[in-house]
């Protein structure tokens, strides 16, 4: 293939014919000599005291190598850590413990694990165990878990209150004494299940000789992992290789450590065997984190024009059982910060209680506090323009910071990098036919149809950075990147980057980066990531980061590769390197394009090293740690049509337009891909999922039998469209792409449902908007 320009080009995912042909190498696939097989006895209850364990069975079966409790991993496990140690919130973090010693708190808490020769063998042995309970009253509402008298989960945590968050500016007291319009609601954001195609798993190989363990797990930041697993096992991080290639997915839940890896990694040394662990679905649904749960109480000020002056926010947010491992920042730093979304609001307040209640643990779950503020504004400004009157487009349009204005630094310190936001919506009316729209919706309404427009304009806060920033959140870690280019003889190249994609394509997006940065062939490069032992270090993938972030550490690692090869050429052209130029792979003398030397006859120079200038080393290699200066702010509009059977309550897909704004597009096929999971996501919660608990602590939604992540027939078809505003605080000019469709889609859904059914007086019906909701609150509103 010639060298051509591959930045901007819809250039095939490579890394597709693996995982769509069933060649991936999942964690499961990983067969190793002597490997035990690992099964978790887990609680049915939501909170009981643990009275008795009987193991005696279960170790007297056949094939059962060995059982462990809780007590029994004391002193071979530290607690699982919280590693977001918020700030100024008095932050009560109770202990985690891998295997529960005294007390389970949440239905699926581990409370003895099982060591057998497979897997069917484990769990009989698992189903052996006896376990005496005491139960005891459990509370899975947040707001339930802070009045007097409910029931404690902790002492050490009184009212079961593990933080109150606060982040105020501007006073919001005086802005609602002098608004001329005050609207107030109560919302809720329920809480989700991530479901990736892969349920997390380990395979944990303690070498006694060496005293080195290898991991092998599903993981979405492997360094990260390693540096945890030394601080749980005691190892040192030396002595730990974490592997995770092909992990499945992740959507945020494979960002925490987790008892099982933990479990796994302890038992592997105490036995000196392998140790394997795959979690089935059900244990997916009840110990891997979930996502959002939030009950809100939201106040906008406002002026009779539409301008907004203020808005207020008390969150209660509920953590789960245990504070899992970035959680406390979710509902916080990641959810505060964005209260202001697009808009010129001059004050913003919020208040978070982070409530620990007897539920699985909540923690980052794709777009992780942004989609909940986004959400909540969006609502509240469709509850505000219906109150004045206007068309919500034009309060939207009135509200939006100003193109000028940027950069733009938000009330609460955010410094906003580039954006146009008018530009998104003006496109994203075109797209839809607005003002044709609207007259349609009104002579249906004459039949008796019900259609309804939603609107969603949004900014995000990705590309996570920089660490000072980090540090002062509380944030246990830095949001720098690294990434080693090693140029080989032959000129091909091999890039180790600290990203660890898992499904989002960066195998494709970094080789068209280094293929236009070296001129080399697209084929030529070799992207690895996912093993400790080969990358020098990294932070992994979240928050929409590997690409801004890790493609940017990536591209000023080619250019110091490209740097030492002109002054190698320079040197066997015998000119001095600022007389060169590079065109397509190749220096040249400039003048005289016939005197040159390709990339690829430097790269062969370097390793020979006879003709090298004495103050360059041989080879030909560079590394970089990037850590930006600021965030990036992808920005855009989402417009949603449907229609309700006013008799059934159901919802019918009519329409949905997407304009997004992530800066520019290293490969337009992939990013329209990321959108439209995103758009699926956030409009699966809308209508479709829902992690439901009963009041017992019952998760009521453990299977894909019960929890409606939506099919393909079950959604419209997307138009997806873009602006480009590039950023400045990276070379590439790109934002992130990862969870805009997340975040932008659940406001734009729920907007329309409720615009359809305004004829019936209906102004919000909390999410997920399923026919059932929608025909009571039609029927209640008939009466």
């Amino acid at each position: 293939m010639a060298v051509t320009k591959m930045f901007g080009a819809a250039v095939k995912r490579r890394e597709d014919p693996r995982l769509i042909t069933g060649r991936g190498n999942f964690t499961d696939h990983i067969r190793l000599p002597g490997t035990l097989v690992m099964a978790i006895k887990r609680s049915p209850h939501a909170h009981a005291r643990i009275v008795r364990i009987d193991t005696s069975k279960a170790r007297a079966m056949r094939g059962v190598v060995a059982v462990y409790t809780g007590q029994d991993l004391v002193d071979k496990l530290a607690p699982v850590p919280c590693a977001w140690l918020i700030p100024a919130s008095d932050l009560k973090v109770p202990p985690y413990r891998a295997v529960a010693v005294d007390k389970v708190r949440y239905v699926g808490d581990a409370v003895a694990v099982v060591v057998a020769t497979d897997r069917y063998i484990a769990q009989d042995a698992v189903d052996a165990i006896e376990v005496e309970y005491e139960p005891l009253p459990a509370v899975v509402d947040q707001e339930k878990a802070l009045e007097p008298g409910a029931p404690q989960l902790y002492d050490e945590v009184p009212n079961n209150l593990a933080f109150h968050w606060k982040l105020h500016s501007g006073d919001f007291d005086a802005a609602w004494d002098a608004a001329e319009v005050r609207i107030s609601r109560r919302l809720v954001n329920h809480r989700l299940i991530p479901t990736a195609m892969e349920p997390r798993g380990a395979l944990a190989a303690y070498n006694p000789g060496t005293g080195e363990l290898t991991i092998w797990c599903t993981s979405q930041n492997p360094h990260v992992h390693r540096l945890l697993l030394s601080a749980v096992t005691g190892l040192p991080e030396t002595h730990i290789r974490v592997i995770a290639t092909d992990v499945g997915g992740g959507f945020g839940s494979k960002i925490p450590m987790y008892a099982g890896e933990m479990i796994a990694a302890a038992i592997s040394k105490d036995l000196g065997r392998p140790i394997k662990w795959i979690e089935t679905r059900q244990e997916n649904y009840v110990a891997t984190i979930h996502g959002r749960d939030h009950i809100q109480y939201v106040d906008i000020a406002a002026r009779r024009d539409g301008t907004i002056t203020g808005v207020r926010v008390r969150a209660y947010a509920s953590m789960g059982a245990y504070l899992s491992t970035a959680a406390p920042g979710v509902p916080t730093w990641l959810f505060g910060l964005m209260l202001q979304g697009p808009y010129a609001i001059p004050v913003v307040h919020c208040d978070v209680y982070g409530v620990l209640t007897n539920t699985t643990p909540t923690d980052a779950y794709r777009g992780a506090g942004r989609p909940e503020a986004t959400y909540l504004l969006e609502r509240m400004i469709d509850l505000l323009a219906r109150e004045l009157g206007m068309d919500p487009a034009e309060i939207r349009r009135k509200n939006f910071i100003p193109k000028h204005q940027f950069p733009y630094t938000t009330p609460t310190g955010l410094q906003y990098d580039s954006g146009d936001y008018e530009a998104t919506l003006n496109r994203a009316l075109e797209l839809v036919d607005y003002q044709n729209l609207r007259r349609e919706q009104e002579e249906l309404r004459k039949q008796g149809r019900y259609i309804g427009i939603g609107f969603s304009t949004y900014v995000e806060v990705c590309g996570l950075a920089p660490s000072q920033a980090a540090g002062a959140m509380g944030f246990q870690g830095g949001l720098w990147e690294s990434a080693t280019v090693r140029v080989h003889p032959t000129g091909k190249v091999t890039v180790f980057t600290g990203s660890n994609p898992h499904g989002q394509g960066e195998e494709t997006t970094f080789a068209q980066l280094v293929a236009d940065e070296l001129g080399v062939p697209f084929e030529d490069v070799e992207i690895v990531h996912g093993d400790t032992e080969m990358v020098p270090f990294g932070m992994g993938t979240y928050g929409s980061r590997s690409t801004a972030v890790g493609g940017a550490a990536l591209v000023h690692a080619c250019r110091k590769v490209k740097e030492k090869a002109q002054r190698i050429a320079a040197h066997l052209l015998e000119v001095s390197p600022d007389d060169l130029v590079f065109e397509n792979g190749r220096f040249f003398v400039k003048g005289a394009p016939d005197r040159g030397m390709t990339f690829q006859e430097v790269a062969l120079q370097a390793y020979l090293a006879w003709k090298l200038p004495r103050d360059i080393e041989p080879g030909l290699e560079a590394t970089h740690f990037f850590d930006p200066v600021n965030n990036t702010f992808p920005f855009g509009c989402h417009i949603c049509v449907v229609e309700v059977d006013p008799e059934t309550g159901k919802v019918q897909f009519r329409q949905y337009v997407a304009v997004d704004d992530v800066g520019n597009v290293i490969n337009p096929m992939i990013v329209d891909g990321q959108v439209h999971g995103g758009i699926t996501q956030g409009l699966a919660q809308a209508v479709y999922e829902f992690a439901a608990y009963d009041e017992n602590g019952q998760l009521l939604t453990g299977s894909l039998m019960d929890y409606a992540v939506p099919k393909a027939s079950m959604l419209p078809s997307f138009t997806v469209d873009r602006t480009v505003t590039p950023t400045p605080v990276n070379p590439m000019g790109v934002k992130g792409a990862g969870e805009t469709g997340t975040i932008a889609s659940t406001p734009a859904v729920v907007n329309a449902v409720i615009d359809a059914l305004a004829p019936f007086g209906i102004d919000h019906i909390d999410m997920p908007l399923t026919p059932e909701r929608i025909w009571r609150a039609i029927r209640e509103r008939s009466r």
